[in-house]
């Protein structure tokens, strides 16, 4: 175990929104420490959704964002030799940090014709409530609720 906790590191708000969300989520879109590559993807996605949509990219984003944090996850754990899955409620920068991970990765895995366009994709339908991260997110509140009869046994 650690003797105490890490210290938080201080984002830098993005150049052009001035949002420390927006480093946040190109950090943890970023490959082989190439930021301004990351940033020059994110921007050009923006700049996509806002020729689709004709609406704020910033806005779309951040409403994309907010449909695909999940509010509950479920947690193995061992009790008397069977394993049960527990809902639990998940802390703020966990469920920030989660939303950002699947709508990356559900844009990666999209197809079409470079990042930018996947990213924008995949943050407009996650916008209006679709996508493979919004769904993703409801399957986690489901099996949560299947498993709410477990819940007397967090720890």
């Amino acid at each position: 175990m650690r003797k105490r906790k890490p210290k938080k590191r201080v984002l830098q708000p993005d150049p052009i929104f001035g949002d420390k969300m927006v480093t946040q989520f190109v950090n943890n879109m970023m490959l082989d420490g190439k930021k301004s590559t990351t940033f020059k993807i994110f921007y050009d996605a923006c700049d996509k959704i806002k020729e689709k949509t004709g609406e704020d990219a910033h806005e779309i984003w951040k409403k994309a964002l907010e449909n695909a944090m999940p509010g509950v996850e479920v947690r193995s754990k061992r009790i008397g030799g069977a394993t049960f899955q527990i809902p639990t409620e998940i802390r703020p920068e966990r469920r920030v940090s989660i939303g950002m991970k699947w709508l990356i990765r559900f844009a990666r895995e999209r197809s079409g014709k470079g990042m930018a366009e996947r990213l924008s994709a995949e943050l407009i339908a996650a916008s209006k409530g679709e996508g493979a991260a919004v769904k993703r997110k409801e399957d986690t509140h489901r099996m949560a609720e299947a498993n709410r009869a477990f819940a007397h046994f967090k720890a």
